[in-house]
C-alpha cells in the first residue's frame, strides 16, 4: 500500500495558495476601475431592488446582474489603459440613469420604466404639472455615487500614474476575452436557474416588476430595448403563428346569446358616457364632517345600477387606455400605447356599434385636442365628431391641465343639445378633466374641508367646544379629496342642466372611473391612522392602527362604474367583480348589439360561470382571490373559502392568453385582416 507523504500534499496545496493570492493581488491592483465600475454598477442594482420590489436577499437577479456588467464591462478592456475611464464612465452614467429613473416611475407608478413610452413622450409637456408634483425622493438621488466614485478612483489613478504602468503589462485582448467567457459563464450558470415560466414572461415582458425580481434591472432594460424594437418590427414577423392562436381562441370561445331581465333594456335611448378622470370607488363612501366627498355620484349609485368591485384594466396608457378599453372589450397593448402606436388599426368598437344603429356619435374634451392622439385616434375608433379645447370651448377658466369641468360641462349642454335637435339618437363621451393629478391646483377654487371637527372639554369654562384636528389638510391625499369634490359638484350640476333641457327624459348615463389616482401607498396611512386627540399618526403597535400592504392598496384601486336612466330607477348594486373589457359586452346586452371580437362578458349572463378580472401586467381577481404574478402568491378575500392550486393555475393560463390574443389583434391588426378574408371567402362564393 502506497504510502501518503501529507507534508508533501500540503506543501503543494501552499504552493498552489500563494499562487492565488499571487494572481488576486496581481488582479486586484492592475483592474482597479474596472472593479470600480463593476461593483458600483452592482450595488446601484441591488439598491434599486431594495427600494423598489424588496427581494434584496434573491440570488438569481444578482447573477443576472453581474453577468451583464461583466460582458458590457469585457468590452473596455478593447480601448488602451488611459481610454478605459471614458468607456466605463459612460456606462456609470447609463447605468445611473436607469436605477434613478426607475426608481423615481416605480415611486409613483409601482412599476418600471420602457422605451416603449418615449413615442408618447410627447403628451408629458401636457402633464408636466403632474410630473413636476411627482418629486424625487432622496433614495432616488443615492445612486449617483457611482459618478463620483468612478471620478474619484479616476483621478486617483491618473496622479499614481496607474495607467502608464498597466498599460505596460496588459494585453486587453486577453483581458476582454477573458472577462467574457466568466460572463458567459455566468449567463449559462443564471440560465439553469430560469423556469419555462420565467422564460416565456421575459419574452411577453408584460410583468415588469417580475422581471426585474427575476432578471435583475440591467437584463429587464435590455430586453425592454428588444421588446420595443420588436413591437416596431412585429407586423413583419410571428404572424401566422398569431393568426393560428386567434383563430382557435374564437373557434373555441362559448357563444353566450342567453338572454336576461337587462337584454335590450335601453334599445333606442341616447347614450352618455362620463370619462370620469381618476375617481376612485372608495370616495363615494368617505366624508368629512359628515359632509360627502361626492354626494351626487353616490346619489347616482343609489339610484342606478351600481358596480361596486369594478376595475380599470389601464396600463401606462392610463385614461387613453381606458378609452380603449372601454370601446373594444381588448386589453391595453403590451407595448406603447394604442393611441400612439396602433392608433391606425381596424378595431371593433362600441362607437361603430352605435353609428350602425343610425346613431350620431361624438366626443368631448376640455383639453388639447392631440393630447394622447385623440383626435386621429377618436375618428378611427367611429366618432363622427370630436369637440376639443380652443376648437370648440372659450377657455375662461382653467383648473391643472386645461378647462376647467364646470365650465367644459357648462359649454356642452348647448352643443348636446343642438345634436339632439339635428339627430333621432346620439351617442356622447365627455372626458373630465379637472381631477387629474397633482390635484394642488384645486387648493384655489375648493372650499371643501379636509379636516377633523370634534367636541372637546374645555377645563377653564367646564364646557365643550368645538375643536378642529388638521387631518388630511396639506397632504396629497387631502388635495385629492378636495378634488373630488369639485369633480362631483360639476357632474351634479351637468345632470341639473341637461335636465333642464330636457336632455336626461329619454337618454341613459354611463360613469366610469377611467383610473386610480395614482397616489402612493403612504399617502393613505395618515388616512386611515389618524389620531385627532394628539395630531399624529398611531403607533404600529396601536391595535387600531390599520397597515396598508400590497393587497389592500390594489384592491382598494377599483373605479365606481354606474349605468343611470332618469325614468328607469334600477336601484341594484352589482358586487360581482368585473373589468374594463367587460363593460361593452354588458352594453351591448342591454341596447341590442354583439362584439364577436369581445374579450369581456356580460356581467348579467355569466350565470354559473366565475367572472375574472385581468390586469395588464398578468395580475388576475376573482371574487375569491387577488392573485400577484410577480410575487407568486395571492389574497384569499374569504378566508372561510379556500382555493385550489388548480385554481389558480387556470387562472394564471387563462390572464396569459387574454394578453396574448389581445395583443395579436392590436399589433397584427387582426380583425381587419380577419373580415378582409372573409370577404374573399364570401365573395368566391
Amino acid at each position: 500500500m502506497k504510502k501518503i507523504d501529507i507534508k508533501k500534499i500540503a506543501k503543494e496545496q501552499n504552493k498552489k495558495l500563494k499562487e492565488v493570492k499571487k494572481f488576486s493581488k496581481h488582479y486586484l491592483s492592475t483592474n482597479i476601475l474596472f472593479i470600480t465600475f463593476t461593483l458600483t454598477s452592482l450595488i446601484n442594482a441591488f439598491l434599486l431592488r431594495f427600494f423598489t420590489v424588496k427581494n434584496y436577499f434573491e440570488i438569481k437577479p444578482i447573477i443576472a446582474d453581474f453577468a451583464v456588467i461583466l460582458i458590457i464591462g469585457a468590452f473596455g478592456y478593447f480601448f488602451k489603459p488611459k481610454h478605459q475611464f471614458k468607456y466605463f464612465f459612460t456606462w456609470s452614467i447609463i447605468f445611473v440613469i436607469i436605477c434613478v429613473v426607475n426608481s423615481i416611475y416605480y415611486t409613483n407608478y409601482l412599476s418600471f420604466v420602457s422605451f416603449s413610452l418615449i413615442k408618447s413622450s410627447s403628451q408629458a409637456l401636457g402633464v408636466s404639472d403632474a410630473i413636476i408634483e411627482n418629486k424625487m425622493e432622496l433614495k432616488d438621488l443615492f445612486y449617483i455615487y457611482q459618478i463620483f466614485a468612478m471620478i474619484f478612483v479616476h483621478k486617483t489613478l491618473k496622479k499614481k500614474k496607474y495607467y502608464h504602468k498597466v498599460s505596460k503589462i496588459e494585453i486587453g485582448k486577453v483581458r476582454a476575452v477573458n472577462t467574457l467567457v466568466v460572463g458567459v459563464i455566468f449567463v449559462g450558470l443564471f440560465i439553469s436557474t430560469l423556469s419555462s415560466t420565467d422564460i416565456s414572461r421575459l419574452g411577453k415582458q408584460w410583468n415588469r416588476e417580475y422581471i426585474v425580481m427575476e432578471f435583475g434591472i440591467y437584463t429587464y432594460q435590455a430586453n425592454d430595448l428588444i421588446a420595443t424594437v420588436k413591437s416596431e418590427l412585429n407586423p413583419l414577423f410571428g404572424y401566422d403563428e398569431s393568426a393560428k392562436a386567434f383563430r382557435e381562441f374564437y373557434d373555441s370561445k362559448e357563444d353566450n346569446n342567453e338572454k336576461n331581465k337587462y337584454t335590450n333594456i335601453f334599445k333606442g335611448k341616447n347614450v352618455l358616457v362620463i370619462h370620469a378622470e381618476s375617481i376612485q370607488n372608495f370616495t363615494l363612501n368617505t366624508s368629512f364632517n359628515g359632509i360627502d366627498v361626492a354626494p351626487n355620484l353616490k346619489k347616482l349609485a343609489s339610484e342606478g345600477l351600481y358596480f361596486s368591485n369594478f376595475y380599470s384594466e389601464e396600463s401606462v396608457g392610463t385614461s387613453s387606455d381606458t378609452e380603449f378599453t372601454f370601446s373594444t372589450s381588448l386589453m391595453p397593448a403590451n407595448s406603447g400605447t394604442v393611441f400612439i402606436n396602433y392608433f391606425d388599426r381596424n378595431y371593433a368598437t362600441i362607437q361603430k356599434e352605435f353609428k350602425n344603429m343610425g346613431y350620431y356619435v361624438f366626443s368631448m374634451h376640455g383639453n388639447n385636442c392631440s393630447f394622447w392622439n385623440r383626435a386621429t385616434t377618436h375618428k378611427n375608433l367611429g366618432y363622427d365628431k370630436f369637440y376639443c379645447y380652443k376648437d370648440a370651448y372659450d377657455i375662461d377658466e382653467t383648473i391643472g391641465l386645461g378647462l376647467s369641468d364646470k365650465s367644459f360641462f357648462r359649454q356642452s349642454v348647448p352643443i348636446i343639445k343642438e345634436i339632439d335637435k339635428n339627430n333621432k339618437n346620439f351617442y356622447g363621451t365627455l372626458i373630465m378633466l379637472t381631477n387629474h393629478t397633482p390635484f394642488t391646483d384645486i387648493e384655489n377654487y375648493s372650499d371643501y374641508e379636509v379636516n377633523y371637527k370634534y367636541q372637546k372639554y374645555n377645563e377653564e369654562t367646564g364646557k365643550y367646544e368645538e375643536a378642529v384636528a388638521p387631518y388630511m389638510e396639506g397632504t396629497k391625499l387631502g388635495s385629492y379629496f378636495k378634488s373630488v369634490h369639485y369633480a362631483d359638484e360639476a357632474l351634479g350640476q351637468l345632470l341639473q342642466d341637461l335636465d333642464k333641457e330636457g336632455l336626461l327624459d329619454d337618454t341613459v348615463v354611463v360613469i366610469y372611473g377611467d383610473h386610480d389616482a395614482k397616489l402612493k401607498k403612504s399617502e393613505f396611512n395618515r388616512f386611515y391612522n389618524y389620531d385627532y386627540e394628539n395630531d399624529k399618526l398611531l403607533d404600529k403597535e396601536d391595535e387600531k392602527y390599520q397597515k396598508v400592504d400590497y393587497y389592500s392598496y390594489e384592491l382598494n384601486r377599483k373605479v365606481p362604474l354606474i349605468i343611470w336612466s332618469k325614468d328607469k330607477k334600477l336601484k341594484t348594486e352589482v358586487k360581482e367583480v368585473m373589468g374594463m373589457i367587460d363593460v361593452q359586452p354588458t352594453l351591448g346586452n342591454m341596447f341590442g348589439f354583439k362584439n364577436k371580437y369581445a374579450l369581456g362578458h356580460d356581467i348579467f349572463s355569466l350565470g354559473d360561470q366565475e367572472n375574472v378580472v385581468v390586469f395588464p401586467d398578468g395580475n388576475w381577481l376573482t371574487n375569491k382571490m387577488y392573485y400577484s404574478q410577480s410575487k407568486g402568491e395571492g389574497k384569499l378575500l374569504n378566508l372561510d373559502e379556500t382555493v385550489s392550486i388548480d385554481y389558480i393555475e387556470k387562472y394564471n393560463k387563462y390572464s396569459e392568453e387574454i394578453i396574448s390574443i389581445s395583443n395579436s389583434i392590436i399589433v397584427y391588426d387582426m380583425i381587419e385582416k380577419t373580415e378582409e378574408s372573409e370577404k374573399l371567402v364570401n365573395t368566391s362564393e
